[in-house]
C-alpha cells in the first residue's frame, strides 16, 4: 500500500486523464463546428493558467492574483514575432517607414527598437514565451519569499504588477501597440494561421502542450517537492524549522506557474490572432482564479474542466444577455466557494465517485450452505480457529 500512494498515476489519475483526453481530443471536434472549436481552443489556453495555479495555491497556499501578467508576456513575446513576420517591406510598403509594425509607423517610429530585434528569431520568441515569464517571477518571488511576505499580502502586491504592466503596456504605445495591442497576426514561419485548417491544427496542439503541462504538475504534486508544498501550505514554520528553504521552494513552484502560463498565453495568441493589454490586468487575473476554484484548487484535471465550463458559460451568458454576465460569474464563483469549496473536482470525488464506486463494487457470491459449517453457538473461540484468525 505504502508502494501505491507514491506513484506519480495511479488508476484514478489514469481514468480522470484518459476521460479528459476523451473530452478534449473526441468529443469537442466531433462535437462542434470551427468557430466554436476554435473558441474552445481559446478556452484550453486559459487551463494552462489554472494549472498552473492549482500547484501554487492549491498546493503551495501562494494566491496570486496576477497570473495574466505571465499569460501576457508569453503571449506578447510570440505576438512580437508573429508581427515581425507580417511586416516585412513588402507588406508595409505604404507606411512612411517600410519594415516596422505599423503601430510604430503610426508612433513616428522611424526604426524597430532594439529589444524588438531578437524577435526576428522564432527559437528566441519559442525560448522568451517561457523564460520572460519566469524570469519576471523569479524577481518577484525572490523581493516577497525571502522576506515571508505570504497570504493577502502577496495577493495584493501581485495584483498590483497586473495593474502597473497594464499600465506600461498601454502608456508605451509606440512600442508595444498600445490599448489596440498587437494584431493583424498573419502567419508562423510561412504558415497561414488563419485558415480554418490551420485553427483547427492549433487546437490539438494546444490539448497536446496542456497534456505535457499536466504530466508535469502530476509529477511536482506527487513528489517529496510536492508534499513539502503541502505541508507548507497547512505548517508553513514547522517545516522552515525542520531545515527547509521555504522561501526557495515558494520561488520554484510559483516560476513553474508562470512557465505554464506563459506557454497558454503563447498559444492564446496563436489561436486568436491578436494580444492585447486587456488580457494582463486585475480582471483578467481575477477570472483564471475563479477558473481554477470552479474546477478544484487541488485537482489539475478539475482545473481543466474549471476553465472550459467558466468561459463556456461567460460566452453563452454575454451573448444572451450582455449585461449581466458578469454578475452571474460572479454568482457562479460566490455559489461555488460556499457551496462547493472543493470546486467540481470536489463534488465528484465526495459526492459522485462512491456512488461509482458501490455500483461496479462486486459481491462475491453467496456460500454453498451445504458445504458451510456451522458456526459455533458459543462465544469461546476454538483454539485453532484463534490462531488462523491471529
Amino acid at each position: 500500500m505504502q508502494v501505491s500512494s507514491n506513484r506519480i498515476f495511479t488508476r484514478q489519475d489514469v481514468i480522470a486523464f484518459a476521460v479528459l483526453a476523451a473530452v478534449i481530443f473526441v468529443l469537442l471536434p466531433l462535437a462542434l463546428d470551427s468557430f466554436r472549436l476554435n473558441l474552445f481552443g481559446k478556452y484550453l489556453t486559459y487551463a494552462f493558467v489554472a494549472v498552473g495555479l492549482v500547484l501554487c495555491w492549491g498546493a503551495g497556499g501562494i494566491l496570486s492574483l496576477g497570473q495574466g501578467v505571465f499569460f501576457g508576456l508569453g503571449g506578447y513575446c510570440m505576438a512580437m514575432f508573429l508581427k515581425l513576420e507580417a511586416s516585412t517591406p513588402e507588406n508595409t510598403a505604404i507606411q512612411s517607414t517600410p519594415g516596422i509594425p505599423d503601430f510604430m509607423d503610426w508612433n513616428q517610429l522611424t526604426a524597430l527598437p532594439w529589444w524588438w530585434e531578437p524577435f526576428n528569431n522564432l527559437a528566441f520568441a519559442l525560448l522568451a514565451v517561457v523564460a520572460v515569464p519566469v524570469i519576471f517571477a523569479f524577481i518577484i518571488g525572490v523581493a516577497m519569499f525571502t522576506r515571508r511576505v505570504g497570504g493577502v499580502y502577496f495577493a495584493i502586491i501581485t495584483q498590483a504588477f497586473a495593474a502597473i504592466l497594464t499600465i506600461l503596456i498601454i502608456g508605451q504605445q509606440g512600442f508595444t501597440g498600445g490599448v489596440n495591442g498587437i494584431t493583424d497576426l498573419r502567419t508562423l514561419n510561412g504558415w497561414d494561421i488563419r485558415t480554418d485548417e490551420a485553427k483547427e491544427l492549433l487546437y490539438y496542439v494546444n490539448g497536446v502542450l496542456l497534456f505535457l503541462c499536466l504530466a508535469i504538475a502530476q509529477y511536482v504534486r506527487k513528489s517529496k517537492l510536492g508534499r513539502l508544498l503541502i505541508a507548507m501550505r497547512d505548517q508553513e514554520d514547522r517545516v522552515r524549522f525542520s531545515g527547509y528553504n521555504v522561501a526557495s521552494f515558494k520561488i520554484f513552484i510559483f516560476c513553474l506557474g508562470a512557465a505554464f502560463a506563459g506557454v497558454g498565453g503563447a498559444m492564446f495568441t496563436l489561436q486568436v490572432g491578436f494580444m492585447s493589454p486587456t488580457l494582463v490586468g486585475i480582471v483578467p487575473s481575477i477570472e483564471m482564479v475563479i477558473f481554477c476554484a470552479v474546477g478544484g484548487r487541488l485537482s489539475i484535471v478539475g482545473a481543466v474542466y474549471g476553465a472550459l465550463l467558466v468561459n463556456w458559460a461567460k460566452t453563452s451568458l454575454s451573448e444572451s444577455f450582455p449585461e449581466l454576465w458578469l454578475l452571474g460569474l460572479g454568482g457562479l464563483f460566490i455559489a461555488v466557494v460556499m457551496l462547493f469549496p472543493n470546486g467540481l473536482a470536489g463534488v465528484y470525488s465526495e459526492h459522485v465517485a462512491p456512488r461509482i464506486a458501490a455500483l461496479f463494487k462486486k459481491t462475491p457470491p453467496d456460500p454453498d450452505p451445504a458445504n458451510t459449517p456451522t458456526a459455533p453457538t458459543s462465544t469461546t473461540v476454538a483454539p485453532a480457529a484463534k490462531t488462523a484468525a491471529e
